[in-house]
């Protein structure tokens, strides 16, 4: 799967996802844009899933309009050490993400 990580999300994070195709929307240039602008690049890129701890955006954004899940990490900061806690259960639910959807883990 190709994974976005949100600009809120520590880079290092997508080292420990094994066997995706990770980048960073820093990464790709998308810094600063807007939740609707970033999920639609996203989308037109080839993104499978936009990882984020934005618990907010599914609420925020009509979900069914963009061609790609949104997966939502809560957990109690964006530190590197409490988002790998999360790290398994992610990638042993990843495959149940739907476009057009979140999927909260944690």
């Amino acid at each position: 799967m190709r994974i976005l990580l949100d600009e809120c999300l520590p880079a290092r994070l997508g080292r420990d996802l094994v066997g995706h195709d990770v980048s960073t929307a820093p990464k790709m240039g998308w810094s600063g844009l807007k939740n609707e602008a970033l999920l639609t690049r996203a989308a037109a890129a080839g993104f499978d899933v936009f990882l984020t701890v934005d618990k907010n955006l599914p609420k925020q954004q009509k979900l069914a309009a963009y061609a790609i899940a949104v997966v939502v990490l809560r957990c109690a900061t964006n530190d590197i050490d409490d988002l790998k806690q999360l790290v398994p259960e992610l990638l042993k639910k990843l495959s149940a993400a739907k476009k057009g959807g979140a999927l909260v883990i944690g």
